[in-house]
């Protein structure tokens, strides 16, 4: 089955750091693009940050600065590291894959999702 997984979230207080996860199986990893959005409740979902198969790294304007990706081919994982989290950074997380070219930060380019996890970020 073609799967993603993300886990490591939870509730951190502002200014502080988190590093999300999300493994893959089921497929070539190599060969895909892999995205982490996030929606917050009652706010249209959100594209956080993509590495894609290339290499390149595309990040969020609300996150940037902040939130560092990187890509693990070799265990088919993808970290992002989050740093000076505040409570707008409260939501659910995504990790997501998509081939070929993007719009990469866009959900409607991504064919395989995972379930999320939560991060909240308390004042």
């Amino acid at each position: 089955d073609v799967q993603l997984q993300a886990f490591g979230g939870g509730l951190v207080q502002a200014g502080g750091s988190l590093t999300l996860s999300c493994v893959a199986s089921g497929f070539t990893f190599d060969d895909y693009s892999i995205g982490w959005f996030r929606q917050a409740p009652g706010k249209e979902r959100e594209g956080v940050s993509c590495r894609s198969a290339d290499g390149s790294t595309y990040v969020g304007d609300s996150v940037k600065g902040r939130f560092t990706i990187s890509r693990d081919n070799a265990k088919k994982m993808i970290h992002l590291q989050m740093n000076r989290l505040n409570p707008e950074d409260t939501a659910v997380y995504s990790c997501a894959a998509g081939s070929g070219l993007g719009p990469y930060l866009e959900s409607r380019y991504y064919d395989v999702w995972g379930q999320g996890t939560q991060v909240t970020v308390s004042s």
